[in-house]
């Protein structure tokens, strides 16, 4: 089975670091991490591109900055486009 390209945008990456107290903010942090379990099983290819690293660096909060650095170097794929 080929893998399928996604782009998750930096705003939904960032939702698990959002406050969970809010039903709406816990399921999509339940989608962004079922999407993310896929492309770690293979499933999907997460395209990255040059916009997520500039957006990432922007982030004020250091432990949210290197987690979202740390998933796109490990499971993100650069668009070379």
């Amino acid at each position: 089975m080929k893998q399928k390209n996604i782009y998750i945008d930096v705003c939904a990456l960032c939702r698990p670091f959002d406050d969970q107290e809010y039903m709406r903010i816990r399921l999509e942090t339940e989608a962004v991490n079922l999407i993310l379990s896929k492309v770690r099983d293979g499933n999907y290819k997460l395209i990255v591109s040059p916009v997520h690293i500039k957006e990432i660096k922007a982030i004020s909060d250091t432990i949210e900055r290197v987690e979202l650095q740390m998933v796109l170097s490990e499971w993100g794929e650069h668009n070379t486009c």
